[in-house]
């Protein structure tokens, strides 16, 4: 690209990246404009896909992010895929996501997202005594600051309260909520409702009114109706070893043997035994840990 439309994508991509938790549309028209110019560039076609994905354009997310995996090579981006095939209805494939993913290619984080997602589409199906039963990794009750912490917490109360688990999802709920410092799930809500005390919202959002200046945002959205002609896309990769993530083991969910576990227990007076017979010995979860616990999305 000359240098003169390398910043103009630049431009769009940097306005897209600011704006995106506000106004998702408009930064998927950034992207979009970014793409018409660039569309042989993987990071861009990322960009694409993450804006679509935040604006609830499904369909668009699935085309272009698929189209970056694979001309970079990667799997950074499953979970997002598997998250939208569950908005369109089609949880089955995001299992098969699950099943079909290179996890020695995921980092930790990524790899956990997938799990949260896919025990998700568990859910949609019915089936949350395995939603349960595959979130019994050992990272459940290991370093409650990780970035993924409240997340995972958050989504093993979820699925054990779908299981009418009640007493403990309170629990989980609780050691979520005491990891989440950043206020990333509605943890401490839930458990206050789980008490019976109502959470009144009282609609005010606690926004800054940031009217600090964004240049490449203002110098950017000068360019989005211009009509730049779209390039080709660029070649096919092949995916390249990335950073090791979790071992096979932690997500033993074999949909055949937690759906057995499920059917073991017959009720939840059972308690956790019978999954933790389904995933293996190291898949125990203790509820009176006493250690640093506490900190998942759609």
């Amino acid at each position: 690209m000359s240098r003169d439309v390398a910043d103009r994508v630049a431009r769009h991509l940097v306005a897209a990246g600011q704006i995106i938790d506000e106004d998702s549309d408009l930064a998927l028209q950034h992207a979009i404009a970014a793409r018409r110019l660039a569309s042989r560039i993987a990071a861009v076609r990322e960009a694409v896909g993450l804006a679509a994905y935040a604006a609830g354009d499904w369909a668009t997310a699935i085309s272009e992010l698929r189209t970056y995996h694979r001309m970079s090579g990667r799997q950074t981006h499953l979970a997002e895929l598997a998250d939208c095939e569950r908005a369109l209805g089609r949880p089955e494939r995001a299992i098969d996501l699950y099943r079909g993913a290179d996890r020695e290619a995921l980092d930790k984080a990524g790899a956990i997202e997938l799990l949260i997602v896919a025990a998700g589409a568990r859910g949609d199906l019915g089936q949350h005594d395995a939603a349960v039963a595959m979130l019994q990794v050992r990272e459940l009750t290991g370093d409650g600051e990780a970035e993924w912490a409240p997340r995972l917490r958050y989504a093993y109360a979820d699925a054990l309260l779908s299981a009418g688990r009640r007493d403990e999802a309170r629990e989980w709920f609780a050691r979520a909520a005491t990891a989440d410092e950043d206020g990333l799930t509605d943890a401490a809500e839930r458990l206050l409702e789980l008490d019976g005390v109502d959470f009144a919202d009282d609609g005010e959002d606690d926004q800054d009114g940031d009217d600090g200046e964004q240049p490449y945002a203002e110098d950017a959205a000068a360019d989005l109706d211009e009509d730049d002609e779209d390039e080709e896309a660029g070649p096919e990769g092949f995916l390249d070893d990335d950073e090791s993530g979790l071992d096979p083991e932690d997500f033993d969910d074999d949909a055949e043997a937690a759906d057995e576990s499920a059917g073991r227990r017959g009720g939840a007076d059972d308690g956790p035994r019978d999954e933790q017979k389904a995933l293996g010995d190291e898949f125990v979860v203790t509820t009176d840990e006493d250690g640093d616990d506490g900190r998942a999305k759609a």
